[in-house]
């Protein structure tokens, strides 16, 4: 690269010898600048989605390739956040692309001390299995001679970013099992 070739490439030379006199367009893009592309410009479609992490509820555009998250941004049209993501909701595509994330059930036994793999299949048999037990075990069906059909052995607390639809589904869950302790974390 020559000396002149080095003047036109630098900003302010543009600047003032093209038609961007403000610097605020072309002018300020160096070569590195004009070769960059859209990290979601391979995306086959967007989803709406939630950020996970808190109760605001900031909306997030997902981009998916192949059946692949490939991206996660600020939703421009979420009344919540208007396009904007704070730190942890930014890191969203971690979760579920990061080299961290659980594709596996682990699993310690009651007083046990190293964890042991499970597949999917056996991890919902475990957990149906205490449901059911614990539903049995804690099982009330009168109190002080009063009728109740209830259980004290299941509980439910609710995080806060769980929506209404989610969490009108947890109530309804749960009080087909027979519990009565249903809270949500989100009491706003």
């Amino acid at each position: 690269m020559g000396l002149r070739d080095l003047i036109q490439a630098w900003p302010v030379y543009r600047q003032l010898t093209g038609d961007d006199r403000m610097g605020t367009g072309a002018a300020a893009k160096s070569r590195a600048t004009e070769a960059l592309r859209p990290r979601v410009r391979t995306a086959d479609r967007v989803v709406k989605s939630v950020c996970p992490f808190c109760a605001v509820g900031c909306g997030q555009d997902v981009y998916v390739a192949n059946d692949r998250v490939t991206q996660i941004e600020g939703d421009k049209d979420s009344p919540v956040s208007r396009g904007r993501l704070c730190p942890r909701g930014s890191s969203s595509l971690q979760l579920t692309t990061g080299p961290a994330r659980e594709y596996r059930v682990r699993y310690r036994r009651p007083h046990g001390t190293e964890w042991e793999d499970l597949d999917l299949d056996t991890a919902m048999d475990m957990i149906a299995d205490r449901v059911i037990a614990a539903r049995r075990e804690g099982w009330q069906w009168e109190v002080d001679g009063k009728r109740t059909r209830r259980t004290l052995g299941l509980a439910s607390l609710g995080g806060a970013t769980l929506d209404n639809e989610e969490n009108y589904l947890i109530k309804k869950l749960f009080t087909a099992l027979g519990a009565i302790q249903i809270e949500n974390q989100a009491r706003i």
